[in-house]
């Protein structure tokens, strides 16, 4: 594929074409700072946190939304760019006229704090281009200017799917999950940490980060560029993570006491026993497609083989399935 071939702070590197100076400047170790910037969506240049010095140039340019071409000259730093990017600091800190005052929705997912929003419609633009929903909107300019569900109305009256990208994309957290705010405890000395692991709810296989407090679950994110999901989750995979510390999570199995009706804990090897008598007695009553077996997205490769194994080589049926191929 064609390359060109520009000069970064004295260096020279060789980029593909297409490819933006914050590309080319990331290729060097580079890293510049951005704010309206992800990935996933189209570049915006909105923040202007990415200024550059380019020759030819009668004023500082945005790198993520200026596309690299041969032969150009581009300078990363120097008095009048950290003169610029001290002034875009201020601004950016400044807090619209509309941000004074409070908003609330009555979904129990995404919560908005607008006295830390800075305007980049990372969030408008992931609802727009990726999931195509325009849940959120951009309304009035300058310092008049906020963002809220579209047409002012609440998350649920909208479009939204609920699956909290808006919340991934936010660069300053000023949209948020409501689930982890009300579970982490500020009080608490307890460690935080970061565990990585592939979510268990379908067969996609998107890769997230659980966050804990301790031995808690506080929020579960995705990185953009890692996994199949590229950053993205569903409502269930980035939300639905409370039966994790649920006080009423099942933890032994149960089975019914066949004279008061009543489910009982009992031990495994019970449970196990008499769940293979009911399952030979119905095979031998009503023969081996009378029974089926459908496997979780939850079990392991491992699991769903013996699950199948046990299916056409114990029963003697083929009515097995699993939940992930769906």
């Amino acid at each position: 594929m064609p390359t060109n071939t520009l000069t970064i702070n004295g260096e020279q590197v060789a980029v593909l074409q297409g490819e933006s100076l914050l590309d080319a400047c990331a290729k060097m170790g580079i890293s510049l700072l951005t704010a309206c910037h992800d990935d996933r969506l189209e570049a915006y240049g909105g923040c202007r946190t990415c200024l550059v010095d380019l020759d030819g140039s009668p004023r500082p340019v945005p790198a993520c939304k200026t596309l690299t071409s041969a032969g150009m000259v581009v300078s990363t730093s120097g008095e009048q760019l950290e003169t610029v990017r001290a002034t875009i600091d201020e601004m950016l800190e400044c807090i619209p006229a509309a941000a004074l005052e409070t908003w609330t929705d009555v979904n129990r997912f995404i919560g908005y704090n607008p006295q830390q929003c800075i305007m980049c419609d990372r969030c408008v633009r992931y609802c727009d281009e990726i999931m195509q929903c325009n849940a959120l909107e951009h309304v009035g300019q300058g310092v008049d200017a906020f963002i809220q569900p579209t047409q002012g109305d609440s998350f649920l009256d909208t479009s939204c799917e609920l699956c909290g990208g808006c919340i991934g994309t936010c660069p300053t957290d000023a949209l948020y999950s409501k689930q982890s705010l009300k579970v982490f405890n500020e009080q608490s000395d307890a460690v935080l940490s970061s565990t990585r692991t592939v979510c268990n709810y379908c067969g996609v296989g998107c890769v997230i980060d659980i966050e804990s407090q301790g031995n808690n679950v506080i929020d579960i994110d995705a990185q953009t560029g890692v996994g199949p999901n590229d950053g993205h989750l569903c409502s269930k995979g980035r939300f639905a993570w409370q039966f994790i510390n649920h006080p009423q999570r099942l933890t032994k199995p149960l089975v019914r006491n066949t004279e008061s009706g009543e489910l009982e804990e009992t031990s495994w090897e019970n449970a196990l026993s008499i769940a293979a008598t009911k399952m030979l007695d119905i095979k031998q009553r009503y023969g081996a497609d009378s029974l089926a077996f459908l496997a979780s997205s939850r079990c392991t490769n491992e699991d769903v083989y013996a699950l199948q194994k046990l299916a056409r080589a114990i029963i003697g049926t083929n009515n097995v399935h699993s939940c992930a191929a769906t």
